[in-house]
């Protein structure tokens, strides 16, 4: 199965084979236990009970080690343990509430950071030193919660067994960002080639990166329904699954001690890092090590001390959210940077710009900033579409009259402004068992047309306009000539996972590279012509002894952005209307503006909501009831004006840019409410609610130093 992009996709629900076979999973009750048995009602002969010792091959995910089916030990609320299948769904879901899982169960394991976990160690220069010679020494403690990806479709698959003996295999049908991923874990699953599965991508449409690997653990169960009976099974989770069990944002916990000199230089930083990645602990290398990075900022480290943890507990495998764990650790920078200039009574801008990384230096994992346009630029780009500099003082201003009155008038409009600056990377910092070895391959016909086949899997057609366009300008084509082929995982090369804005820098580069290939060889070879172009991880040393290798690649194509909120709480109800959000970004080369203003305007909707709304979290190891029908995610009639300004740089590389938002965003939300409020907020989400409990608002003695 293959399908040109150019043509309607379906969601994997609106999909029908004959003869579907219904899928439901039975769950954990506990938190965490042992499996002791599941009773089940008598069946009719056309339903099945699929338990973890039906499972012909491995029961694990390749790569993240997840069980398919729990057989004995117990991680979290909801873990599957069985697979109940039929032919109606509710006359599946009647079966299912009547099956009894017994556990046995154990004390749950406690907060995060209690728990022994993934670790890193990492020192640069002598931090001890340097806190014996500040001036100042200011501390925060910042706190990001979970996030719902509320995904287009809830998560499903849909499997069909096919041919027979020797050439049996399976065909999967799903939602997913990373097809290869779920080729390779279906096969394991099933024990057998990886070359007798195929998986063809659904439409995936809006994700936050809720679908990079979760899909392939319901591909797995998919699979397995339709290697037992020999019918096509479709999985579905129903909305309320789907919020109470997929993985959400990473919650994190970072601290950090700075040590200020005189004149406001940043000496050192002491910093310790939290990430609560629940059971069994998906990406935890790569989400500690992006949250790691961001909590270093932009800021120059000459001594740095970092101390991080993936920590396990009883929760559901928390993971891939747009931003990684990049947002959690630039939230918490770029929060204690606005604090430090807010002790020392100076502009937060002025501050950042003393003590911002000059050209030429490196991150911390040895990458070097080359870039035609650094974020000091961004800064001063985004302070004046802001106003920021004037707002800042004039708010700075009626603060400090507040606070010699004893607090604000009844009924006054507090008001506050807040600023962040941040980058984010184009791939992953570790490769998973394929070796981030990932291809594009094209084909220039006899009848002049060309073909584009890959398996990136997007959610809107944006790409195909921009690959036509760049293979009609190398080969003088025309685009209608031009055909991008999204093809099944029998049909197309590894094009990675699509996430990190890999689409429009690692993947549009390959297309690029392929066209001028096919350009040297067309008057010269006789057609049809097929070229293959791939890149493959360039590794540089370690940034931590635990970390393994780190993939230069990484941050080849970092995208830059600077962000500008100002709110405005309301004397009654305390709740912070955003006035409006102003945003600048280095993309690099913009290859579709349309395209580039939708990412960045969708992601700083969503950022927004994660800064001051959604709020979520685990009541001894489940989400209550109450919170999915309360989860409140942004309304579009509420969304603030928003203003974007591209630095146009024609000379580089396309950059991504989709998950900028989400790292500079939240940071200025809560420090322009931090000002209003003159309370220091260092949590994620700050809603009404939590400005209340503050109760401060100016009282004296309350507000930061």
């Amino acid at each position: 199965m293959q399908a040109a992009v150019d043509d309607a996709e379906e969601f994997v629900d609106d999909i029908e084979l004959p003869g579907t076979l219904c899928g439901v999973t039975i769950r954990s009750p506990v938190a965490r236990g042992r499996l002791v048995s599941i009773d089940c009602p008598d069946l009719p002969e056309n339903c099945t009970l699929v338990r973890a010792r039906d499972i012909p091959g491995k029961n694990y995910l390749e790569e993240l080690k997840i069980p398919v089916l729990a057989s004995s030990a117990l991680s979290y609320i909801g873990e599957p343990v069985a697979l109940l299948l039929g032919p109606e769904r509710l006359l599946v879901e009647n079966l299912a509430s009547r099956c009894r899982v017994n556990a046995e169960p154990e004390d749950p394991q406690g907060a995060a950071e209690d728990q022994p976990g993934d670790s890193r160690d990492i020192r640069i220069g002598e931090p001890d030193s340097a806190f014996q010679e500040a001036a100042r020494i200011v501390e925060g403690v910042y706190r990001t919660g979970p996030q719902e990806h509320w995904c287009s479709e809830p998560p499903g698959a849909l499997a069909e067994w096919t041919g027979s003996g020797g050439q049996a295999g399976v065909r999967v049908i799903a939602a997913a960002q990373w097809p290869f991923q779920v080729k390779r874990a279906v096969a394991k699953t099933l024990g057998m080639a990886v070359g007798r599965v195929m998986v063809s991508p659904a439409r995936v449409g809006v994700h936050l990166d809720g679908k990079i690997w979760y899909p392939a653990l319901l591909s797995c169960h998919a699979a397995l329904g339709a290697y037992i009976t020999k019918h096509p099974v479709k999985l579905m989770l129903t909305r309320r699954e789907d919020f109470f069990y997929s993985p959400k944002r990473t919650p994190s916990e970072i601290r950090i001690r700075s040590a200020v000199g005189e004149k406001g230089r940043l000496l050192a930083n002491e910093i310790t890092v939290t990430a609560d990645m629940g059971a069994c602990k998906v990406f935890a290398d790569e989400t500690l090590d992006q949250c790691c990075l961001g909590s270093l900022g932009i800021y120059k480290q000459q001594c740095v001390r970092i101390n991080g943890k993936a920590a396990s507990t009883n929760i559901p495998p928390t993971g891939p959210f747009a931003g990684f764990g990049l947002a959690q650790g630039f939230f918490a920078m770029e929060s204690q940077a606005a604090l430090i200039a807010d002790t020392l009574r100076i502009n937060p801008v002025e501050w950042r710009k003393e003590n911002m990384l000059s050209r030429k230096k490196s991150l911390a994992i040895g990458i070097p900033f080359d870039e035609d346009i650094f974020p000091e630029k961004l800064l001063d780009t985004v302070a004046a579409m802001g106003d920021y500099h004037r707002k800042w003082a004039a708010y700075e201003t009626l603060r400090g009259y507040r606070r010699s009155r004893g607090g604000p008038e009844k009924n006054e409009p507090l008001r506050g402004i807040g600023i962040a600056v941040a980058y984010q990377a184009s791939g992953f910092l570790h490769s998973a068992v394929d070796k981030g070895a990932y291809a594009v391959e094209m084909t220039l016909h006899k009848d002049g047309s060309l073909e584009i086949a890959n398996s990136m899997v997007f959610s809107s057609g944006d790409y195909v306009s921009i690959w036509k366009n760049i293979v009609s300008e190398i080969l003088a084509l025309d685009p209608g000539h031009i055909r991008v082929i999204r093809g099944g995982t029998d049909t197309a090369p590894d094009s990675g996972p699509a996430c990190l804005s890999r689409g429009i820098t690692v993947v549009t580069q390959l297309v690029e590279l392929a066209a001028a290939a096919i350009r040297k060889q067309r008057f010269r070879d006789p057609l049809p012509i097929t070229v293959r172009r791939s890149c493959k991880c360039a590794y540089v040393p370690p940034w931590g002894a635990e970390t393994g290798r780190i993939d230069r690649n990484a941050f080849s194509h970092a995208g830059w952005g600077a962000a500008v909120v100002e709110v405005e709480i309301d004397p009654v109800e305390y709740t912070p209307n955003i006035r409006g959000v102003w945003m600048s970004l280095d993309g690099g080369k913009i290859l579709s503006q349309r395209r580039a203003w939708r990412s960045a305007r969708f992601s700083i909707i969503q950022a927004l909501g994660w800064a001051s709304r959604e709020r979520l979290s685990y009541e001894e190891g489940r989400i209550p009831d109450g919170q999915f029908l309360a989860y409140d995610l942004p309304n579009l009639r509420e969304i603030p004006p928003i203003h974007i300004d591209f630095i146009f740089n024609e000379t580089a590389s396309p950059k991504g840019i989709g998950d900028i938002p989400f790292n500079c965003v939240p940071a200025a939300f809560a420090q322009a409410v931090s000002q209003a409020a003159d309370h220091h907020f260092a949590q994620l989400p700050v809603t009404a609610r939590d400005i209340w409990d503050a109760g401060k608002f100016g009282r004296p003695g309350d507000a930061v130093p």
